[in-house]
């Protein structure tokens, strides 16, 4: 057994063997296609998600589906931590919100308040303060069920729908996430309905006070004193006011609400495509008095049950589905692997991708950027208002790819018009956010509903990176492109100081750094230039002793000094890996013992075991398991060092 201080040995793999593992990896891959081309894996989060799940259902008063309750309990009972509560992401600390929902569900069940695995939940929230310190969206589900009151929420009126661009607070300041779960909360805050809760279940215990005293939430720690106070004043003073607001005002601002929602509830995908808005528009419909055969409110609640997962004697619910990523994503891995069915496999997903690009629906983005034609793609099935550049970039560089091996290939209207929506779409800071263009109103942040942070998506390293690594790859340089010149200026100033850089939608700085060093290496920068040399130390230095790569999402910390160490996982194996070979790096040793650990850590079925999250939602808040992820990357990974390893060159030549 190594210990912490002994690198795993350094011994080239053999071709043979290599090659092996590389099939063995390819033919699992294949086996998860869909009949249609695609592939959709799993896209787990915590605890919350099927615990609201859970509660929504009781805050509808629907039928008990007791089988179905049974397999929500069993998957809550197996993540609960050893600490007594849930964490946010595997062997995770304690999570107040978290621990309090899951904790709610399963007495909503049915579950005894003495089981030992409730006990121990609630030991471990009362140690820690009790329920009375659950976050915001946590409060507003205990409102609804009438366990705390209106005045431990802040005060969200819903007039802000009727306020002018110029304000200081309006959607088109938030993130497409936050303004898709506003709008219906809004109306909800308004008319204040009470949950119908059947079993009359409350968690009393859980609270040191009584419920009914718990007052506003306090400044959360990313909160200025200032900006915090001034927010909290305006909040204090809307609680007086808000009664006295017209009537006919406030029947015109839930008119407004209905019609955004309306014009952007996308089906069975649902309004945003993702869980939360999904439900808060479900129950919106209901306190408007609509239903259960109300089409919005009927077709939405069908959405929300396709979220569903079932395992065996589990069952849990997915904050949304993620198959235009995995597919894309998927197709880099088959090309890398480069067989014949692999090419083949790889052409029929990107035909599948090909009608996914949104063409004709100028969603939310065009808000700031009016001028802009519609041409990227969603992360869902269906997401027409929110395509995101992040999967636009990734769709892009694989199309360019199967076009430059196959000039029969007909992608180039679609990359033509993807990339023009992205350029489009850069900040002025020069960086790239996924969703929006210049949503840098960080103050509002500050206010009381924003405790999370994650109120805004502003310009970020990876997604930066991703599309500096499309531009390039498309045949762009620094002197002919302005946007790719200042989206490798935003990416040489966000570079941290001990060489990495920061992974948003990624856990966290080997992902980030991954992302930038191919974005750097397609951009032609010199693989000796300070910015790479740094970047390759830092990734060979964090090496765990077993040859593979971990990070913690305790990186995500506000006081960051270090990257955060974690057991070996095979996607940020694959992503330091990636990184190191895109800079130049695929004869280093620690490349070698990266490739030796994914070899030998893989199983019998020719994939790779991860339990550990390695996606973020919000950091600090929320993180993500794409089961994908252990399935693709690190064949990527392995195809691409034995690529390398064939030529001369030992350059990346794509985009990552």
């Amino acid at each position: 057994m190594l210990d912490a201080t002994t690198k795993a040995p350094t011994t080239t793999p053999a071709p043979e063997a290599l090659q092996t593992s590389i099939a063995d990896a390819t033919r699992a891959v294949h086996g998860h296609q869909q009949g249609d081309g695609h592939w959709v894996f799993e896209l787990e989060a915590d605890a919350t998600i099927p615990s609201e799940y859970l509660l929504f259902r009781h805050y509808l008063a629907e039928p008990v589906d007791s089988e179905l309750e049974r397999k929500i309990a069993n998957y809550l009972m197996r993540i609960q931590g050893a600490h007594g509560g849930w964490p946010l992401f595997h062997d995770g600390a304690f999570d107040m919100s978290a621990s309090v929902k899951a904790y709610f569900a399963l007495k909503m069940i049915g579950h005894d308040i003495d089981a030992p695995h409730m006990k121990r939940a609630r030991e471990a929230i009362l140690a820690r303060g009790g329920a009375a310190k659950v976050n915001v969206f946590t409060r507003f589900l205990l409102t609804f069920f009438g366990q705390l009151t209106w005045h431990s929420v802040p005060v969200l009126p819903i007039e802000i729908m009727l306020l002018p661009r110029w304000s200081p607070f309006h959607l088109t300041k938030v993130s497409y996430w936050a303004r898709t779960t506003m709008v219906p909360l809004m109306v909800l805050a308004a008319l204040k309905p009470r949950a119908r809760n059947p079993k009359g279940v409350r968690i009393d215990e859980l609270f040191h006070e009584d419920p009914a005293t718990v007052g506003t939430p306090s400044r959360a720690p990313h909160q200025s004193k200032a900006w915090f106070a001034l927010f909290s004043g305006i909040d204090r003073i809307l609680r007086v006011i808000e009664p006295y607001f017209p009537k006919s005002l406030r029947q015109r601002a839930i008119e407004s609400a209905l019609a955004f929602t309306a014009e952007r509830l996308n089906g069975e995908d649902g309004m945003g495509a993702i869980f939360p808005p999904m439900a808060n528009a479900v129950m919106m419909y209901d306190a408007l008095g609509h239903g259960e055969d109300y089409e919005p409110r009927a077709t939405t609640r069908r959405g929300i049950d396709k979220l569903l997962v079932f395992n065996g004697d589990e069952a849990y619910c997915q904050p949304c589905v993620s198959p235009v990523w995995d597919t894309a994503l998927t197709a880099h891995a088959l090309l890398e692997a480069g067989d014949e069915s692999s090419l083949k496999r790889a052409k029929q997903a990107l035909d599948w991708l090909k009608p996914r690009q949104v063409l004709d629906v100028k969603g939310d983005w065009a808000a700031k950027r009016p001028d802009v034609r519609p041409g990227g793609w969603a992360f869902q099935y269906n997401n027409a208002h929110y395509p995101d550049l992040d999967d636009t970039a990734v769709v892009v560089m694989a199309m360019d790819r199967v076009r430059r091996a196959d000039p029969s290939a007909t992608f180039d209207p679609a990359i033509d018009r993807a990339t023009e929506w992205i350029e489009g779409l850069q900040s002025k800071d020069g960086g790239f956010a996924a969703f929006d263009a210049d949503n840098l109103e960080y103050y509002l942040n500050n206010i009381p509903f924003s405790d999370h942070a994650a109120l805004l998506d502003p310009p970020t390293e990876d997604v930066t990176a991703r599309c500096v690594s499309m531009l390039a790859q498309l045949g762009k340089t620094v002197q002919t492109s302005e946007a790719l010149k200042r989206g490798v200026d935003y990416l040489r100033q966000t570079q941290m100081a001990e060489g990495s850089w920061y992974g948003r939608w990624g856990m966290n700085y080997i992902y980030g750094t991954w992302s930038v060093l191919c974005a750097l290496n397609a951009a032609s920068v010199d693989h000796a230039d300070p910015a790479m040399r740094r970047a390759t130390d830092w990734l060979v230095r964090i090496q765990n002793a077993d040859g593979g790569w971990g990070e913690d999402g305790e990186s995500y910390k506000l006081d960051y000094k270090a990257y955060a160490p974690a057991p070996s996982t095979a996607s940020q194996t694959a992503w330091a890996l990636l990184a190191l070979m895109a800079a130049g790096e695929v004869d280093h040793p620690a490349v070698a013992r990266g490739v030796a650990y994914l070899m030998k850590t893989q199983n019998k079925a020719g994939e790779w075991d991860e339990a550990r999250y390695t996606a973020t939602g919000f950091p600090r808040v929320f993180y993500l398991r794409y089961h994908g992820y252990p399935k693709f990357f690190p064949l990527w990974a392995l195809a691409r060092y034995r690529n390398l390893r064939n030529t001369n060159s030992r350059t990346v030549g794509v985009g990552m």
